[in-house]
């Protein structure tokens, strides 16, 4: 699976900006996808995560209410739909496949348990 990322730049606070992850090869629509982000001299950390459809999500609570992760399964794009941004927000934000799953299997939610990286996008956020 090879992973394109976009969306990123230079927004106020308060500002919205939604990220695309476009997927090739691979079987997108099974696998579970994820948005990170690693700010300067910080670990990646996991954003969101989505199971085969948009019926099952994971949020971290940093951004709950604020951030909202999506599919498109037709079009194999993830999407991260961030709303009210924050200065620490600022970040570089990947998307990455994790594993192929059933329905009902829990969502990856580690770094280590994605197999595909997209190369990532900056987003900056000022105050």
């Amino acid at each position: 699976v090879q992973l394109q990322a976009s969306g990123g730049g230079l927004v106020q606070a308060g500002d919205s900006l939604r990220l695309s992850c476009a997927a090739s090869g691979g079987t997108f629509s099974r696998n579970a996808m994820g948005w990170f982000r690693q700010a300067p001299g910080k670990e990646r950390d996991l954003v969101a995560a989505i199971g085969r459809n948009n019926a099952r999500t994971y949020i971290v609570d940093s951004v709950k209410g604020r951030f909202t992760i999506s599919r498109d399964n037709d079009k194999k794009t993830v999407y991260l739909q961030m709303n009210n941004l924050k200065p620490e927000d600022t970040a570089v934000y990947y998307c990455a496949a994790g594993p192929q799953m059933i329905l009902t299997a829990p969502l990856p939610l580690k770094a280590s348990d994605y197999n595909y990286w997209g190369q990532g996008t900056l987003v900056t956020v000022s105050s």
